[in-house]
């Protein structure tokens, strides 16, 4: 089946924008793809009218958790559940995440494989969710930051043997804890956690498998230490100096600021249910968090979107949150919205299938109601989404209906 979307507004990922386009779905991929005077029509396609519409790739996530479901406490909630309960929510949070426009995410840390189960689902078309590009557990010393999610290693051979192990079980990023974190009680997020060697020891054994490296860092000593070991990205970056920046910058390593992890953990009051102890973590953070991410963008600094959605009161399906956040501290929708797509796409490796609008690309789109370069946060409003497409099909929004 063809599919036409005609005289519409085309936001492609690269950083144009073009209007009255006429695209062409063609099975899973982009057949065409150009002004409407020059893009011929098939016989027989099924004609979607595009005035007032715009068109962008099916957006990414670079860092979410969906084993998490946003809640006050949700290493508490999360050492409560059943595995199977946690799977059940996992895949609510994939509805949500794709009825909101995010056609892939990275998840960068799960309670067990089950997220791997969860994207076979997917696939299958079981159920309805993202492109799912997962780590399973997160690797972290033993003590660590996230080791509710992970597997705890000391030594750079336990670390090699974990790393192969992630990569049997399906893992197509592995994720890697260099300091210590906001939600784990007693670790520091200005403290370097896993040893250089134990880092540079995951990155090569996930090299040889052709995986990426994602590193968790707020600190700088975590950051470069991690950067010097040849991870691809530091997710967030809460702290960075001028030196993790220029070593960043030097080696194309990406930031994944996750601006609404901290964001919706700080603005929380005491007695709202968020342990008091990353309560005060979060808050102390914020403003430098911002002027790092300002830092960032100014210097030129590869960044990629990513929420850190699952954690406290940062839901999934509210994603699109932190685009407006981006904006709000110096980048343009436009620079926003690459970094949630072809951006995206080139840090997780996907940029050749996925990430923009052109021919012979995998259909990943989102058909809005009015302009996001205009008001970003029209993202944010469901009213506004008319379709999601994923791989040439709707899988939400009232097109799939129609």
């Amino acid at each position: 089946m063809t599919i036409a979307i005609h005289h519409a507004r085309l936001i492609d990922g690269t950083g144009a924008v073009q209007e009255g386009v006429t695209l062409l779905v063609r099975g899973a991929k982009i057949a065409a793809v150009g002004p409407s005077r020059d893009v011929t029509i098939p016989k027989g396609a099924a004609r979607i009218d595009g005035r007032g519409l715009s068109i962008i790739p099916g957006l990414i996530d670079c860092h979410v958790h969906l084993c998490l479901g946003g809640e006050p406490d949700v290493v508490g909630t999360l050492e409560s559940e059943q595995p199977s309960y946690t799977l059940l929510k996992s895949a609510a949070h994939a509805k949500a995440t794709i009825d909101a426009g995010f056609t892939t995410v990275r998840d960068v840390g799960s309670r067990d494989h089950s997220i791997f189960t969860l994207k076979q689902a997917i696939e299958s078309g079981v159920m309805p969710g993202p492109r799912i590009v997962g780590a399973g557990l997160a690797i972290c010393m033993i003590g660590g930051h996230a080791r509710f999610i992970g597997q705890e290693v000391e030594g750079t051979e336990q670390v090699r043997r974990v790393v192969a192990e992630q990569v049997a079980a399906g893992a197509g990023v592995i994720k890697v804890i260099a300091s210590g974190g906001v939600l784990t009680p007693g670790t520091s997020p200005d403290d370097a956690q896993m040893t250089l060697e134990e880092l540079a020891a995951a990155v090569d054994e996930a090299q040889r498998a052709g995986k990426r490296v994602a590193a968790h860092a707020h600190g700088a000593a975590g950051m470069k230490n991690a950067i010097n070991a040849g991870v691809r990205s530091i997710e967030h970056a809460t702290l960075l100096d001028d030196e993790s920046g220029t070593l960043m910058k030097r080696y194309g390593v990406y930031m994944v600021p996750t601006l609404s992890a901290l964001a919706t953990t700080a603005a929380c009051r005491h007695g709202c249910g968020i342990p008091d102890s990353a309560l005060e973590k979060a808050r102390s953070m914020t403003k430098r968090h911002h002027a790092s991410f300002k830092a960032a963008h100014r210097s030129g600094i590869a960044i990629a979107m990513g929420t850190d959605a699952g954690t406290p009161f940062n839901y999934h399906g509210e994603n699109a949150q932190e685009l407006e956040r981006m904006v709000a501290l110096g980048m343009t929708p436009m620079e926003a919205l690459v970094a949630s797509t072809a951006a995206a796409a080139q840090l997780i490796g996907i940029h050749d299938s996925v990430g923009t609008l052109t021919k012979g690309m995998e259909a990943d789109l989102v058909i809005l109601k009015g302009n996001p370069l205009r008001r970003i946060d029209v993202l944010r409003d469901p009213d506004k989404i008319m379709g999601v497409m994923k791989a040439g099909m709707f899988v939400s929004g009232p097109l799939l209906k129609a």
